[in-house]
């Protein structure tokens, strides 16, 4: 049985003792039944879990290991490691890590604003918006704003072209541009999808980062700044760019050719809207809990997101079984080079759980960590156990 499935079936093994107690009593009927034992909470049931699951990580050398949880007002949290193996600088709750795929939901969140000013139609085409689009891709159909935003365009994923330009190393420091990638990307062949549902291609957030930066005439993160994490107060969310690693960032490592590599904040990532941003994990429950009340775009465009076609994935959004309501969470998972992330609400945002990690320091596969497939079945167990 696994830790999760042992807490969960705490609270029926002690409810069962003391019904056996109560009818040892009635049939003696002398001895008082005992008080029955105090029942855990649903947040120390969820806070359980995860604890068990981040010393698990941390045994196994992840370099740090982030949590926050809420259960319908009350919180619980944990920040256990190490900022940099390096300087060996104690963990806080509000360091900031590299967030991968999870961008993606800011990301669709900007591009949504748009629809609602007018400014762009879901079922657009791109080149309505990008008008070179077709001549870098070369698509072999028309492609809508809608079928990126669910990975249904069958866009090739520039990560593996990227990845043949050299070592890891020269690759994480060459920062390239958007139009880069996605030249990148149509190196390899485009195939027909368009009928068949999801297929994750980072280069489809691309070019929505793309047609965002050219319908407000900004770079993406200035974007993501004025319509996310300004007015939701969010303090340890921005985009990664070129230069130095800020002092608060939580350092991520790979083994590369032998040697331990340090992939926090390279310069390849620099304003990337299909994995760029760096978050907090209070900073991630407080938006995901925003998105899903209405407060960022409007409820019927939060339902709309929230209705994935064929798959889980939505438009920039995840869902997962709520076994608690026979409803959904929301959120997203993602892993980059020595890092995983997960955010995880339920449909009306009381329960909540986010978790990001370092990873061990392992050698790099163009096949990823599987932290996301791995933190996706810790949290919604955990989520279900905190009913």
């Amino acid at each position: 049985m696994s830790f999760v499935a042992r807490i969960r079936a705490l609270p029926f093994r002690t409810a069962a003792a003391a019904t056996v107690a109560v009818l040892v009593a009635a049939l003696g009927g002398c001895t008082a039944a005992p008080e029955p034992p105090e029942q855990p909470s649903s947040l120390a049931r969820l806070a359980a879990a995860l604890e068990e699951f981040g010393n698990e990580m941390l045994d196994d050398g992840a370099p740090a290991v982030l949590m926050q949880a809420k259960v319908r007002g009350e919180e619980w949290s944990r920040a256990s490691g190490v900022r940099s193996l390096e300087g060996r600088e104690p963990l806080e709750i509000d360091n900031p890590v590299p967030i991968g795929r999870v961008t993606e939901s800011f990301v669709a969140v900007s591009v949504l604003k748009l629809a609602v000013e007018g400014r762009l139609g879901l079922e657009d085409p791109v080149s309505q918006h990008l008008p070179d689009f077709e001549s870098i891709m070369h698509p072999p159909g028309p492609v809508t704003i809608r079928r990126l935003l669910q990975h249904e365009s069958g866009m090739p994923d520039y990560l593996i072209p990227l990845l043949q330009q050299g070592s890891l190393g020269e690759v994480l420091a060459t920062g390239r541009s958007h139009r880069e990638l996605l030249a990148l990307a149509a190196t390899k062949r485009w195939e027909p999808r368009l009928a068949q549902g999801y297929e994750y291609s980072g280069s489809n957030y691309i070019a929505l980062g793309m047609i965002v930066e050219r319908l407000r005439g900004l770079p993406i993160g200035d974007v993501l700044r004025s319509d996310v994490t300004e007015p939701l107060g969010l303090t340890t969310t921005w985009m990664t760019e070129r230069g130095p690693a800020p002092p608060s960032l939580v350092h991520g490592y790979v083994t590369s050719s032998g040697e331990r590599l340090d992939v926090s904040y390279p310069p390849f990532r620099a304003g990337d809207p299909a994995g760029g941003l760096v978050s907090g994990v209070g900073d991630l429950n407080t938006f995901y809990a925003a998105l899903l009340e209405g407060r960022l775009i409007p409820r019927a465009m939060v339902t709309d997101m929230q209705t994935p076609p064929y798959a889980r994935y939505g438009m920039g959004i995840q869902r997962w079984n709520d076994t608690c309501t026979n409803n959904f969470y929301y959120g997203r998972a993602g892993d980059t080079a020595g890092y995983g992330t997960i955010s995880m609400s339920s449909a009306d945002g009381t329960r909540q759980a986010s978790v990001s990690l370092a990873t061990p320091p392992r050698p790099f596969s163009l096949k990823g960590n599987g932290m996301a497939e791995d933190l996706v079945d810790i949290v919604e167990e955990a989520l279900n156990a905190s009913c």
